[in-house]
């Protein structure tokens, strides 16, 4: 018995093209904070933090009134703010500064110096007083 092998073309190619998905464009990284008029703290933190930050990239020996400055300067209300002294009692720069805003019933509170280890920041709740920041704060008079 014989075998007969061959070969045969194979199926020609298709005239119609095949559909293919395109990707869509995804958004490369996440927004940018922005304020949240009428938010939480804790919705705020995020621009709370990008404001203090682009205030210490601008000026790292930044007061306690460039803080507020920048801060009101972004639309948060100075009304709501607290500010601690920039100096000691007896006239020496201070270790470290700490400003606030009051956001319904909590407060952003932020902190710069060697003594906090440079920029720190978090949200806390009103103090029983009302106040966000304890000891002695400075009068937002300008």
């Amino acid at each position: 018995a014989l075998a007969l092998t061959g070969c045969t073309p194979g199926a020609k190619p298709s005239a119609s093209p095949t559909p293919t998905s395109t990707p869509t464009p995804t958004a490369t990284g996440a927004a940018a904070p922005e304020l949240v008029p009428g938010g939480t703290a804790e919705q705020n933190l995020p621009f709370f933090n990008k404001v203090n930050q682009a205030t210490l990239a601008a000026n790292p020996d930044a007061k306690g009134r460039d803080f507020i400055d920048a801060l009101v300067a972004a639309g948060f209300t100075k009304a709501d703010m607290q500010v601690t002294v920039d100096t000691t009692t007896i006239g020496l720069k201070a270790n470290s500064i700490q400003f606030s805003v009051k956001m319904g019933d909590a407060c952003l509170i932020g902190q710069n110096g060697a003594d906090a280890g440079g920029y720190n920041s978090e949200t806390t709740p009103v103090l029983v007083g009302g106040a966000c920041l304890i000891g002695q704060t400075r009068p937002i008079d300008w």
